[in-house]
């Protein structure tokens, strides 16, 4: 029985970091780099509607699942006496409370001050855009490295459950 539930608790926590690992990825790469050539009345309606559009439940679910999905795989390790992958599995929670952390203190902070403007765009814009996008690409890294960690503890997961069926 905690076999079945620490792979499958294994695999929902990678599934969800990595879901939300590409959400910051994409942000990074496509999203504010083509913002980035709007004007400034068109990045701050676009950052807005963003905003507003990303509060749902799919996006919820990933972004509150995944650590908790991390912290209840590590206590089954823990428990079960596969200790082999608890310091990634450790770091992987680590680093995505970073990303938490980082997305309270700065990103809601900022995305609260933008939709709650709605003149003098160009300072707004200004005050937002090159913070929020420095402070994105560290969550688009720690998380990046979240699901790094946690692959490592799939294949050390498989490595060990190959073994033990030899």
């Amino acid at each position: 029985m905690y076999d079945t539930a620490r792979a499958a608790t294994l695999f929902a926590a990678t599934l969800a970091t990595g879901l939300i690992a590409g959400l910051f990825f994409a942000f990074s790469i496509a999203v504010m780099p083509g913002l980035r050539q709007a004007d400034d009345a068109t990045f701050v309606t676009a950052m807005q509607r963003i905003n507003s559009a990303i509060l749902n439940g799919w996006f919820a679910l990933a972004f509150v699942g995944a650590p908790l999905l991390i912290a209840a795989t590590t206590a089954l390790h823990l428990r079960t006496g596969t200790r082999a992958a608890l310091p990634w599995l450790t770091a992987a929670l680590v680093l995505y409370v970073a990303m938490l952390a980082i997305t309270f203190a700065v990103s809601v902070p900022l995305n609260n001050t933008l939709d709650a403007a709605h003149t003098q765009l160009p300072a707004l814009r200004a005050h937002f855009e090159d913070k929020w996008v420095r402070w994105n690409l560290v969550r688009t890294l720690t998380t990046t490295a979240a699901l790094a960690c946690l692959i490592h503890g799939v294949l050390g997961y498989s490595s060990v459950s190959s073994a033990g069926s030899s």
